[in-house]
């Protein structure tokens, strides 16, 4: 690190101490072009991949899925079936890599790290009250020490979107210290739940708060509102993602999550990576997609290329 990013940084580390500061630096942060960013990403969702570059897309893209199910009705069974799926996604076929991680809810991580044990496979919980994040901060950092106790070494949290979008920047700043505090060695992804900030300009801010405070991924979605994953979305957190590593020397990942479910889909954003924040991020540790259909759309595209022949749905499993 230089020494411009060192002190840079350092100047950063204390706009949490203030209030204003805190306010005048969000603010203060370049707007983003509407027009412009749903363009951008448009024009880089219509490039051509072709077959040998589209099968490593594939197989990068399966590594870089954070395999979910955050239901009510998840079972035990339920979550050791898609742990065992993380880790041979295609069973009749060794050369299928994993994926990066199984996320679930705190209750059905100690189901999940039986199998996981000893594997390279991620566990990821989600924590702080999700999806709502409305509950007491000591029930939000109860949450995720029981979730990391259990075996959860990645613990997704839940920004206060109403404390946000109030203006009490401090507020959330100081929640994500404090549960990036709780994770211990667990890296920590924050769910900004972009579908509700309503502009890129609070997409950017958010975005930016959440990596001041600590965050080793910020992500865009819980999944359980309309609005999740964009294209758009995720090209302005990629953004913030280079900017901020710019002005600091440390790289925070990124997690699109919600709504992405075709291999299309991925490897569009897969391009988007590679063209706003270059190759240094196209590595499951910096780059993720939360999902839970996805995985069986790029499965039966893997077979199609090696193969010539179209797998229906019908030959994997069902998450």
């Amino acid at each position: 690190m230089t020494a411009t990013a060192t002190s840079a940084r350092s100047d950063l580390s204390e706009l949490g101490r203030s209030e204003t500061a805190l306010r005048t630096f969000l603010h203060g942060l370049p707007g983003v072009d509407q027009v412009g960013a749903e363009q951008r990403a448009a024009q880089l969702g219509t490039r051509s991949i072709k077959t040998t570059a589209k099968a490593q897309a594939i197989d990068l893209a399966i590594r870089m899925v954070d395999l979910t199910t955050l239901e009510g009705a998840d079972t035990p069974g339920k979550v050791r079936a898609l742990a065992t799926k993380a880790l041979r996604p295609d069973p009749a076929d060794p050369s299928c890599p994993h994926v990066g991680a199984v996320c679930v809810y705190p209750a059905m991580v100690p189901y999940v790290a039986e199998v996981l044990r000893g594997s390279q496979v991620h566990l990821a919980s989600v924590a702080t009250a999700f999806p709502s994040g409305q509950a007491p901060l000591e029930v939000k950092l109860a949450d995720t020490r029981a979730a990391v106790e259990a075996g959860a070494d990645e613990i997704d949290m839940v920004i206060n979107r109403g404390a946000f979008l109030a203006g009490r920047y401090s507020e959330v700043y100081d929640e994500i210290v404090a549960t990036k505090e709780a994770c211990g060695d667990a890296h920590l992804k924050v769910i900004l739940e972009t579908g509700e900030l309503a502009t890129y300009d609070n997409v950017r801010r958010a975005s930016w708060l959440a990596m001041l405070a600590g965050a080793d991924f910020i992500k865009t979605s819980t999944g359980k509102v309309p609005v999740a994953a964009t294209p758009p979305v995720t090209l302005v957190m990629l953004e913030a993602v280079r900017d901020f590593r710019a002005a600091t020397g440390r790289q925070v990942g990124v997690k699109p999550a919600g709504g992405i479910r075709t291999t299309k889909d991925a490897i569009k954003y897969l391009v988007m990576v590679n063209e706003t924040v270059g190759p240094d991020w196209l590595d499951p540790d910096w780059f993720r997609f939360g999902a839970s259909s996805l995985l069986n759309d790029l499965l039966m595209q893997r077979t199609k290329l090696k193969t010539g022949v179209y797998s229906g749905p019908d030959y994997f499993t069902l998450d």
